[in-house]
Protein backbone atom coordinates (compact mmCIF):
# COMPACT_ATOMS: atom_id res chain seq x y z
CA UNK A 1 0.00 0.00 0.00
CA UNK A 2 1.89 3.47 -0.92
CA UNK A 3 1.96 5.94 1.58
CA UNK A 4 1.36 8.96 -1.64
CA UNK A 5 -1.87 8.38 -2.39
CA UNK A 6 -4.00 10.04 -5.29
CA UNK A 7 -5.65 13.47 -5.43
CA UNK A 8 -9.29 13.18 -4.26
CA UNK A 9 -11.43 13.59 -7.75
CA UNK A 10 -12.62 16.92 -8.19
CA UNK A 11 -14.81 17.97 -11.22
CA UNK A 12 -12.72 20.19 -13.65
CA UNK A 13 -15.27 22.54 -14.21
CA UNK A 14 -15.47 23.24 -10.81
CA UNK A 15 -11.93 23.62 -9.67
CA UNK A 16 -11.79 25.80 -12.42
CA UNK A 17 -9.71 23.75 -15.20
CA UNK A 18 -11.36 22.99 -18.34
CA UNK A 19 -9.16 20.87 -19.85
CA UNK A 20 -9.03 23.21 -23.02
CA UNK A 21 -8.63 26.19 -20.58
CA UNK A 22 -6.61 27.78 -18.48
CA UNK A 23 -6.15 26.87 -14.51
CA UNK A 24 -7.52 28.61 -11.30
CA UNK A 25 -5.00 30.29 -9.07
CA UNK A 26 -6.13 28.33 -6.51
CA UNK A 27 -5.57 24.81 -8.79
CA UNK A 28 -1.84 26.63 -9.98
CA UNK A 29 -1.62 27.03 -5.98
CA UNK A 30 -2.45 23.54 -5.02
CA UNK A 31 -0.03 21.91 -7.77
CA UNK A 32 2.65 24.00 -6.67
CA UNK A 33 2.11 22.92 -2.94
CA UNK A 34 1.75 19.08 -4.01
CA UNK A 35 5.01 19.55 -6.36
CA UNK A 36 6.78 21.54 -2.92
CA UNK A 37 5.05 18.61 -0.09
CA UNK A 38 6.68 15.82 -2.57
CA UNK A 39 9.72 17.38 -2.35
CA UNK A 40 9.57 17.65 1.68
CA UNK A 41 9.43 21.68 1.32
CA UNK A 42 6.64 21.98 4.03
CA UNK A 43 7.11 25.90 4.72
CA UNK A 44 6.73 26.22 1.29
CA UNK A 45 3.85 23.43 0.80
CA UNK A 46 1.49 24.85 3.26
CA UNK A 47 1.93 28.34 1.69
CA UNK A 48 0.61 27.08 -1.18
CA UNK A 49 -1.94 24.80 -0.19
CA UNK A 50 -3.00 27.45 2.05
CA UNK A 51 -3.58 29.81 -0.62
CA UNK A 52 -5.50 27.42 -2.67
CA UNK A 53 -7.85 26.54 0.34
CA UNK A 54 -9.06 30.32 0.54
CA UNK A 55 -9.30 30.73 -2.92
CA UNK A 56 -11.51 27.46 -3.42
CA UNK A 57 -13.30 28.51 0.10
CA UNK A 58 -14.19 32.12 -1.94
CA UNK A 59 -15.10 30.10 -4.89
CA UNK A 60 -17.39 27.46 -2.21
CA UNK A 61 -15.65 24.63 -4.05
CA UNK A 62 -16.17 21.99 -1.86
CA UNK A 63 -13.92 19.63 -3.85
CA UNK A 64 -11.17 21.71 -4.11
CA UNK A 65 -11.10 22.45 -0.43
CA UNK A 66 -11.33 18.77 0.12
CA UNK A 67 -8.12 18.25 -1.57
CA UNK A 68 -6.56 21.34 0.39
CA UNK A 69 -7.11 20.23 3.52
CA UNK A 70 -6.09 16.70 2.87
CA UNK A 71 -2.18 17.95 1.34
CA UNK A 72 -2.61 20.33 4.28
CA UNK A 73 -3.03 17.46 6.80
CA UNK A 74 -0.30 15.58 4.97
CA UNK A 75 1.95 18.70 5.37
CA UNK A 76 1.26 18.61 9.20
CA UNK A 77 1.92 14.76 9.53
CA UNK A 78 5.25 15.56 7.49
CA UNK A 79 5.30 18.23 10.18
CA UNK A 80 4.81 15.89 12.79
CA UNK A 81 2.23 18.04 13.92
CA UNK A 82 -0.26 15.19 14.37
CA UNK A 83 -3.42 16.53 16.22
CA UNK A 84 -3.52 19.36 13.78
CA UNK A 85 -3.21 17.08 11.02
CA UNK A 86 -6.15 15.18 12.22
CA UNK A 87 -8.39 18.60 12.12
CA UNK A 88 -7.50 18.75 8.65
CA UNK A 89 -8.50 15.37 7.74
CA UNK A 90 -11.82 15.37 9.46
CA UNK A 91 -12.73 18.07 7.78
CA UNK A 92 -11.76 16.75 4.20
CA UNK A 93 -13.65 13.46 5.25
CA UNK A 94 -17.05 15.20 6.12
CA UNK A 95 -17.08 16.62 2.40
CA UNK A 96 -16.34 13.47 1.02
CA UNK A 97 -19.19 12.24 3.14
CA UNK A 98 -21.33 14.71 1.98
CA UNK A 99 -20.68 13.66 -1.37
CA UNK A 100 -20.17 9.86 -0.81
CA UNK A 101 -16.98 9.68 -2.53
CA UNK A 102 -15.59 6.28 -1.16
CA UNK A 103 -12.51 6.06 -2.63
CA UNK A 104 -11.66 9.47 -1.14
CA UNK A 105 -12.63 7.72 2.17
CA UNK A 106 -11.00 5.31 2.46
CA UNK A 107 -8.08 7.26 1.36
CA UNK A 108 -8.72 9.53 4.41
CA UNK A 109 -9.30 6.47 6.56
CA UNK A 110 -5.74 4.96 5.86
CA UNK A 111 -3.84 8.51 6.56
CA UNK A 112 -6.30 8.90 9.58
CA UNK A 113 -5.61 5.52 11.01
CA UNK A 114 -1.75 6.18 10.29
CA UNK A 115 -2.06 9.11 12.47
CA UNK A 116 -3.93 7.82 14.93
CA UNK A 117 -0.85 5.24 15.84
CA UNK A 118 1.24 7.62 15.11
CA UNK A 119 -0.29 9.35 18.67
CA UNK A 120 -0.47 6.01 20.64
CA UNK A 121 -4.18 5.93 19.82
CA UNK A 122 -4.00 2.61 19.18
CA UNK A 123 -7.84 1.45 19.77
CA UNK A 124 -8.64 3.98 17.31
CA UNK A 125 -6.37 2.81 15.02
CA UNK A 126 -7.02 -0.20 15.18
CA UNK A 127 -10.61 0.08 15.13
CA UNK A 128 -9.98 2.41 11.55
CA UNK A 129 -7.62 -0.48 10.04
CA UNK A 130 -10.19 -3.04 10.76
CA UNK A 131 -12.87 -0.96 8.99
CA UNK A 132 -10.23 -0.90 5.98
CA UNK A 133 -9.77 -4.86 6.03
CA UNK A 134 -13.54 -5.34 5.82
CA UNK A 135 -13.81 -2.98 3.25
CA UNK A 136 -10.43 -4.50 1.14
CA UNK A 137 -11.46 -8.22 1.77
CA UNK A 138 -14.81 -7.55 0.75
CA UNK A 139 -13.79 -6.18 -2.57
CA UNK A 140 -11.17 -8.79 -2.81
CA UNK A 141 -8.55 -6.39 -2.86
CA UNK A 142 -5.61 -9.22 -1.90
CA UNK A 143 -2.48 -6.99 -2.20
CA UNK A 144 -4.42 -4.32 0.25
CA UNK A 145 -5.90 -6.68 2.25
CA UNK A 146 -2.78 -7.99 3.57
CA UNK A 147 -1.05 -4.80 3.95
CA UNK A 148 -3.83 -4.04 6.82
CA UNK A 149 -3.06 -7.19 8.17
CA UNK A 150 0.81 -6.30 8.12
CA UNK A 151 0.02 -3.28 10.24
CA UNK A 152 -2.48 -4.24 12.26
CA UNK A 153 -0.16 -7.10 13.29
CA UNK A 154 2.90 -4.16 13.66
CA UNK A 155 -0.07 -2.39 15.93
CA UNK A 156 -0.93 -5.55 18.17
CA UNK A 157 2.70 -6.20 18.80
CA UNK A 158 3.51 -2.77 20.31
CA UNK A 159 0.27 -3.93 22.45
CA UNK A 160 1.21 -6.76 23.95
CA UNK A 161 -1.46 -8.64 22.06
CA UNK A 162 0.93 -11.54 20.44
CA UNK A 163 -2.10 -13.81 19.96
CA UNK A 164 -4.18 -11.13 17.79
CA UNK A 165 -1.15 -10.24 15.56
CA UNK A 166 -0.54 -14.14 15.24
CA UNK A 167 -4.09 -14.67 13.88
CA UNK A 168 -3.11 -11.59 11.40
CA UNK A 169 0.13 -14.04 10.32
CA UNK A 170 -2.21 -16.95 9.64
CA UNK A 171 -4.73 -15.04 7.82
CA UNK A 172 -1.76 -14.09 5.54
CA UNK A 173 -0.51 -17.31 5.13
CA UNK A 174 -3.98 -18.26 3.95
CA UNK A 175 -4.39 -15.43 1.69
CA UNK A 176 -0.85 -15.89 -0.08
CA UNK A 177 -1.68 -19.61 0.07
CA UNK A 178 -5.02 -18.97 -2.01
CA UNK A 179 -2.65 -17.08 -4.39
CA UNK A 180 -0.47 -20.42 -4.88
CA UNK A 181 2.50 -17.63 -2.95
CA UNK A 182 3.76 -20.53 -1.02
CA UNK A 183 6.92 -19.28 0.40
CA UNK A 184 4.69 -16.02 1.55
CA UNK A 185 2.55 -18.16 3.29
CA UNK A 186 5.39 -20.51 4.56
CA UNK A 187 7.02 -17.35 6.27
CA UNK A 188 3.78 -15.92 7.34
CA UNK A 189 2.73 -19.25 9.31
CA UNK A 190 6.47 -19.45 10.71
CA UNK A 191 5.74 -15.74 12.07
CA UNK A 192 2.68 -16.75 13.71
CA UNK A 193 4.32 -19.79 15.39
CA UNK A 194 7.04 -17.63 16.57
CA UNK A 195 4.92 -15.28 17.91
CA UNK A 196 2.64 -17.79 20.11
CA UNK A 197 5.78 -19.96 20.99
Amino acid sequence: MSDQLQMIPTNPGEAGDDESGPKSQARKDYDSGVSHLNNKEYAMAANAIHNALKGWEEEDNQNGIANACDKMADILVGKEKYEQALEFYDRAYEICTNDFDRYSLISLENKKANVFAKLGRFPEAINLYLELFDEYSSNRDAGNTVAILETLSELYISNKQKDKAADCFKLMASIHLSYKHKKESEECEAKAKELLA
